[in-house]
């Protein structure tokens, strides 16, 4: 059974007005302290991240999930501040400040003006798969199989304290970025080294490891790394991207989907981005166009025998129908905004750090 791991990327906001908050280097260290060796600075001083401990099951996952959460909002709470699990804040005061680190200090360098409005957090979930140029294989795959799951879990509906009219902003933001969205199809893991190698070596990244394809190799483990999700608004919202994509990684029954371009898989994330769950995509199967939701369930049909292997098949069943009733997280967050404003989003982000 393949080992997995879970990056969640959180942001600390005000608690009465939802901005952004730049961590002192006292408070940042009293949260580090209290959480633990699983989270980390991130980019923005009013960011964090949290990384599991390598997984073999959705239980073990779950508890390291909800442990981490805890801590956080608990450590926010005492200081008036929410840690809000959403793909990019409500509001922005364009003016925060980059964590200090030789990497971050180069990326900033980097990006300049974007970093002002780089607000965004991410869920990326790594598997295992120990042969190299099984992982070229595997980016190969599932590449043009990623709109669909991020149109059924974006969580990054508002921008500037109003409505983007996106699902996921933070795709959108993403997208600024050099080596974004969809990876081209590689040969084998040379061609794929040589792909990174020129990026580096035009000034394009600095290194590997600022790639922005939603999928991509990683440089530290040997695994998969799948980034194409905003920060989940639930634990639970979480462990559903986590078994879609662990099984997705390790099925053996996508070989027949290697026709769509890069083009029409960038296409793909766009609508998703845009739309959500109402988003029309091409299929990785026929290259028609189709509902993101029709998409999602012939992907889940393929995905069935793995699902059920790994233990997964009735959590994903549930979770698919939970989606369709209650929303995505994006939906929610837009819910609870029409119906009680700022004061909905602020419950409804520190419901998501608040274990019972």
């Amino acid at each position: 059974m393949a080992r997995f791991g879970v990056e969640e990327e959180f942001v600390l906001l005000d608690e009465q007005t939802l901005v952004p908050s730049a961590m002192s280097t006292e408070t940042r260290e009293r949260i580090l302290s209290e959480a633990g060796a699983g989270v980390t600075p991130e980019y923005l001083t009013c960011q964090l991240e949290s990384a599991t401990e390598p997984c073999l099951t959705r239980a073990d996952a779950e508890s390291q999930l909800r442990h981490t959460r805890g801590l956080l909002g608990d450590v926010a709470a005492d200081q008036g501040s929410i840690v809000a699990a959403t793909g990019t804040p409500f509001i922005s005061p364009n003016r925060l400040v980059v964590s200090s680190s030789a990497h971050y200090d180069a990326v900033s360098a980097q990006l300049v003006e974007i970093t002002r409005e780089h607000e965004v957090n991410g869920l990326h979930i790594h598997v295992e798969v120990p042969e190299e140029e099984e992982r070229v294989r595997v980016v190969n795959r599932v590449r043009a199989w990623l709109p669909p799951l991020l149109a059924i879990t974006g969580n990054a509906p508002f921008a500037h304290g109003r409505d983007s009219g996106f699902a996921s902003w933070r795709s959108i933001l993403i997208r600024r970025l050099p080596a974004s969205w969809s990876p081209p199809l590689f040969r084998d893991l040379t061609d794929y080294r040589s792909h990174v190698e020129q990026l580096v070596s035009m000034g394009a990244i600095a290194e590997a490891s600022s790639l922005s394809w939603t999928v991509r190799l990683s440089e530290r483990f040997p695994t998969v790394e799948v980034r194409v999700f905003d920060a989940q608004l639930t634990v639970d919202d979480t462990l559903l991207a986590v078994a879609l994509t662990r099984a997705l990684l390790v099925s053996d029954a996508l070989d027949d989907c290697h026709g769509v371009g890069a083009d029409a898989i960038d296409a793909s994330l766009w609508t998703a981005a845009r739309y959500g769950t109402d988003a029309r995509l091409v299929d990785p199967v026929t290259g028609a166009v189709e509902s993101a939701w029709t998409i999602a369930e012939g992907l889940l049909e393929r995905l069935r025998p793995t699902l059920g292997q790994l233990g997964d098949e009735d959590f994903v069943t549930e979770g698919i129908a939970r989606l369709r009733a209650d929303g995505t997280g994006a939906e929610r967050q837009r819910r609870a905004y029409a119906e009680r404003g700022t004061a909905g989003l602020r419950e409804l982000y520190r419901a998501s750090t608040t274990i019972t």
